[in-house]
């Protein structure tokens, strides 16, 4: 006879498991399994079986239970296995062999497990110790406070446990199989600091720091949403350690490839190769024939921008690059999945990015409305030309439109001079000396500097590196017209996707037979999607959910405007969540504008019939209507003509954002899924 409470309450013996009844009485035979071999008291029974205020006939509830679970026991042969439940006064004992309970056993295994010291012995110990889970603990027993505690204990010795079999792998140096353990488990929690620090280090000794760093941010932003607070020592630490690691070159186990796999393009630099043809805007980076627009970036380099070569010889090569590539930072995140079209964005980066003839460092800003995919395209960007940029790849979220605050540039050039080197002893306290150090330290390397996300020109201006070998890439939902008329950034703007390419990121998402079945569906589609890569993107979402579902019938759904919003979000990312950060960031005149603006029938105005609405002066109603365009949350057709697109009407008309609801739960969403503004 095996008890378990690692999963549902459950009593199995060698021909089944046993009846136990409703969920009080399986509650008293879990909170006797807590406390084998002791009394629990008849009043503790009670207390923990009912939330409220009992009822009167309490006592004679749980002595029926108890009753019941007795003669349950003995059908099941107790006797045979030294089992006896019994009454002493007014409490209960059950007596039992221990290792008879699943939460026993699992405590002497973990106990007997020693990660560090004998880790070879212990990752099957441990294996086996998480093998008895079937479940969250408890399942089956009542929602009341002193069971809902003991759960959690149970679940916190898993999670120490999951952790412990983490670092066992991890010193033996199967990082991969550390990883994985830890992945999951952190999904779950992503508020536990340890164990996102533990898989952290795990991802970046199998050389996917751009995946550990990546966690670390999003638990900064989590904490900081969730329960207002900034990460702990561990936490940081593991950042910081991660930092200083890829800055040496040293501390991480690079990944090895897995048996048979092919690897092309070039190894040295840790970046994708990829070909070049030239159109109008000058070199493209040539797409694959795949669906993935620009993901897959397989192939033998040809041709390469100014540097490109230079960087693929690992710094070997003569110029203010060499020598370095092999401790350069790259803390670009992953490359953006399914990435479609934007060729001659990608052109005119690459024209502007890679021009060595000004003797400059060359600055572009990609911008655009929520959703339109600015991150994903820089992103795409910077991975593909890594190798132009032997000296690392620097990347930081500014958080300009986000729930919490924006990133001050002190704290993000702190990031940047760890991951450069810089020991943090001296990293200068002010943001203003912090600029001065990253731009000598940079100033005769090639390096790239992604600022994602940025809210301002002056969030920007501190952290732009001053080499001519240096280029930076800013996106942001403003113009950032400042920077345009003093450091010469080069405007790169992104609009919305055409039916054509619309459909094709239907169809990588989905699979094109599906689309191709109905391709009036798909068109509507992008219509109702106004285009946007997020808005397309939560869409496949929601179909691919439910793969019964025909093209046609989102469409038909996605017409009722109340729901749209709703439709259009996936978990924590939507074009809700994202409207709601740009919104979030307008004056209360702006805001009320906006809101005004969203009540004209076809969202077509101009500047008297916006002031009529409003209820503002014209002069009022002009500035604003300007501040609404730069934020991209109107578009200025033509000289006094303004359009506002149907989901920001949608949005703006209820300033809560309640259409939202449905899966973009008040959290910063990025254009192309997290992170990617």
């Amino acid at each position: 006879m095996e008890f378990s409470l690692l999963g549902p309450i459950a009593v199995t013996t060698g021909s089944g498991e046993l009846s136990l009844g409703p969920a009080k009485r399986r509650s008293v035979l879990a909170l006797l399994l807590l406390q084998p071999n002791t009394t629990v008291p008849l009043e503790q029974l009670i207390d923990s079986l009912w939330e409220d205020e009992p009822p009167e006939h309490a006592r004679t509830v749980v002595q029926g239970h108890v009753s019941r679970l007795r003669a349950t026991l003995a059908e099941g042969g107790a006797q045979t296995y030294g089992i006896e439940l019994t009454t002493h006064g007014s409490a209960y004992l059950l007596r039992l062999p221990e290792e008879l309970i699943d939460a026993h056993r699992f405590g002497e295994l973990v106990t007997l497990a020693r990660p560090e010291a004998a880790p070879a012995d212990a990752v099957p110990l441990l294996r086996e110790a998480l093998g008895l889970w079937r479940g969250p603990a408890l399942t089956g027993t009542v929602t009341s406070p002193p069971f809902a505690a003991a759960a959690h204990a149970l679940e916190e010795r898993r999670l120490t446990a999951v952790e412990a079999l983490g670092r066992a792998h991890g010193t033996l140096g199967e990082h991969e199989q550390a990883a994985a353990i830890l992945y999951s488990a952190a999904v779950n929690h992503p508020l536990r600091e340890g164990l996102i620090a533990e898989l952290m280090r795990a991802l970046f000794r199998t050389g996917r720091q751009s995946d550990a760093l990546e966690w670390f941010h999003r638990t900064r932003r989590l904490l900081n949403e969730e329960l207002g607070v900034d990460p702990g020592e561990r936490l940081r630490g593991a950042y910081e350690e991660i930092l200083r690691a890829e800055a040496a070159g040293g501390g991480r186990k690079a990944a090895q490839p897995a048996a048979g796999a092919h690897r092309t393009g070039d190894d040295s630099q840790g970046a994708p190769a990829f070909h070049v043809k030239h159109g109008p805007g000058g070199p493209l980076p040539a797409q694959s024939t795949g669906t993935a627009d620009g993901s897959d970036t397989k192939g033998t380099s040809t041709d390469s921008p100014d540097g490109a070569r230079d960087g693929a010889r690992s710094g070997s090569g003569s110029g203010p690059g060499s020598g370095r590539a092999a401790t350069a930072p790259r803390l670009l995140p992953r490359a953006p999945a399914r990435f479609l079209g934007r060729e001659a964005q990608l052109g005119y980066l690459t024209e502007v990015l890679t021009d060595r003839t000004t003797g400059e460092s060359p600055l572009a800003v990609v911008a655009g409305p929520a959703g339109v995919g600015k991150t994903a395209c820089a992103v795409q960007w910077a991975h593909l030309y890594a190798s132009a940029f032997p000296d690392g790849q620097l990347f930081a979220d500014l958080r300009g439109f986000g729930e919490g605050d924006e990133a001050p540039p002190a704290e993000v050039l702190r990031d940047f001079l760890l991951a450069l080197g810089t020991p943090p002893e001296r990293v200068p306290g002010s943001a203003q000396a912090a600029s001065a150090l990253f731009r000598s330290l940079v100033a005769e390397r090639r390096l790239l500097v992604v600022l994602d996300n940025a809210r301002s020109s002056a969030q920007v201006r501190p952290l732009l590196p001053g080499g001519a070998h240096c280029a930076t890439v800013v996106t942001s939902r403003s113009r950032l017209d400042g920077l345009v008329a003093t450091d010469w950034a080069r405007p790169v703007g992104l609009q919305a996707l055409g039916h054509e390419e619309g459909a094709a990121l239907l169809g990588a998402m989905l699979g094109p037979d599906r689309v191709a079945e109905d391709p009036a569906a798909a068109r509507e589609l992008v219509d109702l999607c106004e285009g946007l890569p997020l808005a397309l993107r939560a869409a496949a979402a929601q179909l691919t959910a439910r793969p019964r579902w025909r093209l046609a019938r989102l469409a038909a759904a996605l017409r009722d405007e109340r729901r749209r919003l709703a439709l259009l979000s996936a978990e924590d990312t939507g074009m809700a969540a994202a409207l709601r950060m740009s919104v979030a960031r307008l004056s209360a005149d702006d805001a009320r504008l906006l809101r005004a603006l969203a009540t004209s029938a076809d969202g077509h105005l101009n500047a008297s019939v916006a002031a009529a609405l409003a209820g503002y002066d014209q002069e009022r109603t002009q500035d604003g209507l300007d501040r609404l365009a730069e934020m991209h949350l109107v578009d200025e057709e033509a000289t006094d003509v303004y359009t506002i697109s149907t989901l920001t009407q949608l949005f703006a008309r209820d300033e809560r954002g309640e259409g939202g609801k449905g899966g973009a739960e008040e959290r910063g969403a990025g254009d192309e899924g997290e992170g990617r503004r």
